[in-house]
Order: structure tokens, then sequence, then C-alpha cells
């Protein structure tokens, strides 16, 4: 689900996203002086992957309370995992522990405990919140529902929940049901473990982080695919862990560290092939890391049954 106030009158957008979009979709309650109504802007995202709710939201400042009444009207039981991408926000909770949030931070709430909200600056909200289901979450606790809204304190776990998050928005499109519902579980367990809720070293705890590095190396891959000497010590140095550790978390996967290397350069390569039309297919082989041209056809044809030119037609005869 995809929204934005373009798709309403200008002077009734504000009105249309607090009722409606705030109030009927997130259960919470937006206000804005009058006199800036006119000019509210809003857009948002919404996707269910492995039984969560995955939102990105975008808006001009405007101030946000989730009260007790609204928690009456539309109870959650569901644990929010948000990550701050604009310019900062503030919150305030139930018991005045109130903090700011800043640029790529992360923060961790049970959803039917009141707080209050608001961006920092003129630059509006810019946040990705993913909304887990207690029930979902294995190993019930009822310390989950004490979660007042509060920052990662833990600067280790930024980059894993980053490298989640990234692999999660990227599901959809890469990835099946089994790896968005791991990815969900991953990120619920990483709160629960900032919170001291879940040990690190318990089973769960292990399985998260597990989890976590596995998407970490992949977001490593991913930004090093264009190094035709892309190898496991390259990332494991990166990672912090050794080759062998390395080895062992694609053991979990469906693919192992090299099948996993190619097979995001052959999804790169049909990208570019897509997006410029017009660029050397010899040039996208190697801004992808392939070693030769030959070695590019060879391993193209292996995996589609097709060279990458005939796939670059058909994309022409389908436009």
């Amino acid at each position: 689900m995809y929204w934005c106030t373009d798709e309403v009158a200008p002077n009734d957008r504000f009105d249309y996203w607090r009722e409606v979009r705030s109030k009927g979709l997130f259960g919470v309650t937006a206000e804005l002086a009058r006199e800036h109504r006119a000019d509210f802007f809003g857009e948002f995202s919404l996707r269910q992957l492995g039984g969560a709710g995955l939102v990105e939201l975008k808006a001009s400042p405007y101030a946000v309370e989730r009260s007790g009444s609204d928690i009456a009207d539309a109870p959650g039981d569901a644990i929010c995992v948000y990550q701050q991408l604009g310019s900062g926000g503030w919150f305030g909770g139930l018991r005045g522990s109130d903090f700011s949030i800043a640029n790529g931070s992360f923060a961790t709430s049970h959803t039917d405990l009141p707080y209050r909200t608001a961006p920092l600056g003129t630059g509006g909200f810019h946040l990705r919140i993913l909304k887990i289901p207690v029930s979902i979450i294995p190993g019930q606790d009822k310390r989950m529902r004490e979660l007042a809204p509060r920052t990662f304190g833990d600067p280790t776990l930024a980059p894993l929940l980053e490298a989640c998050f990234v692999e999660l928005g990227e599901a959809s499109r890469d990835q099946g049901a089994d790896d968005a519902t791991s990815l969900v579980q991953a990120l619920a367990h990483l709160a629960l473990i900032e919170r001291g809720i879940v040990r690190p070293g318990s089973r769960r705890g292990q399985a998260a982080l597990r989890t976590a590095r596995l998407a970490q190396a992949r977001r490593l891959i991913a930004r090093q695919l264009q190094n035709p000497h892309l190898a496991p010590t390259v990332v494991a140095d990166e990672l912090g862990i050794s080759v062998r550790h390395l080895h062992m978390l694609f053991e979990t996967a469906e693919k192992t560290f090299s099948q996993t290397v190619t097979d995001e350069r052959l999804k790169q390569s049909r990208r570019l092939m897509r997006e410029a039309p017009e660029r050397l297919i010899a040039d996208i082989a190697a801004s992808c890391g392939f070693e030769s041209l030959a070695t590019y056809y060879r391993v193209f044809n292996a995996a589609y049954g097709m060279a990458p030119g005939d796939f670059r037609a058909q994309g022409s005869d389908r436009g």
C-alpha cells in the first residue's frame, strides 16, 4: 500500500491525514496549527512482511500523540522498532523519559503505552517503523508489554539493525517469505536483547545475531560487487569475524558465500541492462565485478538459459 496527500485537495489534506490515516490506520492523534495545514504534505508505504507491518513515512512537521483513549480505541499489542531517517525526532514517554533520536538511530517501544512525538527542526518526519505483533514472537514475556519508548544504547547493534532493515525492505523483490520471517524475528529479538529481556547467549539471542550478521555480510557484498577480487577474507575482515565464522553464517542460508556473490552480480547486471539499454554489455560485466566478458556470458547463460544480449532484447521487445 502506498498513499500520499497529493490524492486529496490541499485544504483537506491534513484533516484527511489526521482522521483517516493517523487515527484510522495508525491509532494516533495528529495535531497541526490551522495556519500551517494548507502546506501539509505526507506520504507512507505499508507492506506486510514476515507477519509484521513495515511502514516508511515522510511528512512535513506536525505533532503526534498516542493517548490512553487512542490505545483503548485501537489496541495494537505489538513491539515497534523505529529507524530515524530524517533530521531527528523527539519522543516523550509514559514516565517522563523524554529523548531525542538522531538520523540513522533506532528506538523501540510497545504500541500500547502512551507517547508523544514530533520532528526536530523543519525537516519533518522521515522514519521506518516495523510493527511486530507480540503473538508472533517466540518466548512470551510480560516485560514485552512494558517497553516505554527508548533509543538503542548499544552501538554494536546499530549496523546489525540497519542491515536487517535494508534486507527486509528488499524482501518482496529478491527474497522469499522464510527470509522475511527470519529478519522480522531477528529484529524483534535484537530489540529484546537491547532491553534486557533476551540474553545474547541464549538460543533465540544467538539466532537473531546470526541472522543479522548474515544480513550484514550480504550488504557488504552488495556494496563491493564491482571488486573482482571480492573474497571471504574481505567481508570477514570488515565484519570483524573469522573466515570460518563467515562460512558458518552462510551454512544457514540457501546459497554459499560464492554463490551469493555470483547471484548478486547477475541480478545487478540485469538491473543495469534494464536501466541503461545503451550501455555496453562488456562495461556492465566489468562494473559488476566479473573477471572477463567470457566468464560473464558463461555464468549468465548457466543461470538464465540465454545470453545477456538475448535478455536485453527481450526487454526491448516488451518495451
